[in-house]
């Protein structure tokens, strides 16, 4: 039975309000817990001022632990939490999208469960990403590249090779590729509305850990918990992801992140 076109738009209406709420409680909850720090029992705003050299005021505050399977799991928590408040903001609109598409292309079917499978198979993403920085964050602590107390880099050259990495990958077709599907992925949504949602989510989410995933690595330079770049690159990623054209702000943060390269090089 197709509904009338006032009944489609008061569901319509309804979807966007039930979703978008339902995903702005879930971000909120995200940055919430990231910024009480967490759980490494310390804050974000504490962990931040460790990074630029207070160590003074934060002695006795935090004390890295030893690499047990707990304190990996504390980890791999702290990592997905962060990638669930920065990227999830920037998906929200495609995931607003997803379920309007299957309100009109299946009116009598409620888009609820479709739209919660769809961020689920999107955060299982992006959780793989977190579990695979967690294992980096171990093992680069482990060589001495990424100091244990403040998470971040120790070594410059390390650095200019993270720097230098992210810059390259802003040029190269897979990123154009990722980015493509989801700054404009309706042609791609209209392609998967038959798949099960998650795993339409999980096909979501793998693009943006491609177009995102050397940006999310800079953490490791700045500070895995420096609150100053995890704002600035969740912010650089909306604005990759929002603003036209597209392929034209790619291009400048590849030159800017080059730029910073070379300064960390002279510097």
């Amino acid at each position: 039975m197709i509904a009338s076109e006032p009944q489609l738009e008061r569901w319509l209406r309804r979807d966007r309000l039930v979703v978008g709420g339902a995903l702005a409680a879930v971000c909120l909850l995200a940055w919430g817990w990231t910024l009480a720090g967490a759980g490494m029992g310390v804050s974000a705003v504490g962990m931040t001022r460790m990074v630029y050299g207070d160590h003074a005021a934060m002695a006795g505050m935090w004390m890295p632990a030893a690499w047990t399977p707990a304190y990996a799991a504390v980890m791999f928590l702290m990592w997905w939490v962060m990638m669930i408040a920065m990227m999830l903001p920037s998906a929200a609109s495609v995931i607003l999208m997803a379920a309007r598409v299957n309100r009109t292309t299946e009116p009598a079917h409620a888009p609820f469960g479709s739209s919660a499978g769809f961020v689920s198979g999107y955060l299982v993403a992006w959780a793989a990403f977190s579990l695979v920085a967690t294992l980096a964050q171990w093992a680069l602590q482990e060589v001495g590249l990424l100091s244990s107390m403040t998470m971040s880099s120790t070594n410059k050259l390390f650095g200019v090779m993270l720097l230098g990495s992210a810059a390259a990958w802003q040029f190269t077709p897979w990123k154009a590729a990722c980015l493509r599907n989801c700054r404009a992925p309706i042609e791609w949504l209209m392609a998967a509305r038959n798949r099960p949602a998650f795993l339409a989510g999980l096909h979501h989410g793998a693009y943006c850990v491609g177009c995102c995933w050397l940006l999310m690595a800079l953490l490791f330079l700045g500070g895995v918990m420096n609150l100053f770049w995890i704002a600035g690159l969740g912010i650089l990623v909306l604005a990759e992801k929002l603003l036209a054209p597209g392929w034209a702000f790619q291009v400048v943060c590849g030159v800017a992140l080059g730029v910073m390269a070379l300064i960390l090089v002279v510097g």
